[in-house]
């Protein structure tokens, strides 16, 4: 069992990574979808040195194919029925995206605590009413549910990242909302062209394309990242259950791992103490059978990044305790 936790600022200090590695902590991640590689070199080398002689992988999390808000002055506060102006004089987004909306489609941003529905377009924006409100941030991914944009499986920036990788002690590559089997093809032809084909390669799905298409490209990637954030974008919270269990069953039956992530230990990111929800989660996800686990904004932004660590262990020990041997 392995366990991961994203560097960020609250983290970023020798004893607080010291004490999340002593609590289990087995590897980080760095989450470029936040800022160039080389500006995160720091961190890396702090872990590496704390880390020395240690069991620690050291995971890049690409930018890949997936939609983003831009460079926000302030973080923005969106009250329900307020009207949110992406692109031209608004909030940045790709062009892609912005191409093309219609009225009537529905955005999800930050793995919904913001929705809005686009109620007119113009050439290079969107006017869009919003239905749930909250506070949008700099960065945050955006979802339009339903709609199929024809998005490179890598950026140019992903490619600049993929050659400085094994430079940086780097040992594995998370390529996200994995698509198809031409998405995870197209990321080892980048690895192997750069000289980084034998990094680890972890396929991480979330979106309903991912799900649908999971059998067909499960067998290409050394790990698997059911990714439940943006995945609840598309589905229903409370199926997303279902689907978990449903994904993980195909990995299991074709001999692949995969890892479990999104909000184990949300709570955590204000408070000193998980949910009990939160332990039986953890506890359930181990049970089915992952093979690791990993905690995001918790120890990123949280307030508690060692604390955190520290839980996740503890709730997944009885689990790998009790879960069925399997037999020879």
């Amino acid at each position: 069992m392995r366990y991961y936790a994203t560097l960020g600022p609250a983290c970023a200090d020798p004893l607080i990574i010291d004490q999340m590695l002593k609590a289990g902590i087995n590897g980080f991640r760095v989450n470029l979808s936040h800022g160039h590689l080389e500006d995160f070199v720091p961190w890396m080398d702090m872990v590496r040195r704390v880390a020395a002689e240690r069991d620690c992988e050291l995971l890049i999390d690409l930018q890949g194919p997936d939609l983003r808000v831009g460079e926000l002055e302030a973080p923005l506060s969106l009250p329900e029925g307020s009207v949110l102006t992406l692109g031209l004089g608004g909030v940045y987004c790709s062009e892609l995206l912005l191409d093309a909306l219609t009225p009537g489609q529905k955005l999800v941003f930050d793995d919904g605590q913001v929705v809005a529905q686009v109620a007119s377009v113009s050439p290079g924006c969107a006017f869009c009413v919003v239905q749930q409100g909250g506070v949008l941030q700099s960065g945050k991914g955006i979802t339009a549910p339903g709609l199929k944009l024809d998005l490179p499986t890598l950026t140019l920036e992903d490619h600049n990242s993929l050659a400085l990788a094994k430079h940086l002690g780097v040992t594995g590559v998370i390529l996200p909302f994995v698509r198809s089997r031409d998405d995870l093809d197209n990321l080892r032809d980048a690895m192997y062209s750069c000289g980084a084909d034998d990094l680890r390669v972890f396929a991480k799905v979330e979106s309903l394309e991912g799900v649908e298409h999971l059998a067909q490209f499960v067998d290409l990637a050394d790990e698997i990242i059911i990714a439940r954030g943006d995945l609840a974008s598309e589905i229903p919270l409370w199926l997303i259950p279902r689907f978990q269990k449903q994904m993980g069953e195909v990995c299991l039956s074709n001999g692949v791992p995969y890892m479990v992530v999104t909000q184990l230990l949300e709570s955590m990111t204000d408070h000193p103490l998980p949910t009990r929800a939160e332990m039986s989660d953890i506890y359930n996800a181990v049970m089915d059978g992952a093979s690791s686990l990993m905690l995001t904004g918790e120890t990123a932004v949280g307030l508690y990044p060692a604390q955190a660590a520290e839980y996740l262990v503890k709730a997944a020990q009885p689990a790998l305790e009790d879960r069925p041997k399997p037999t020879i």
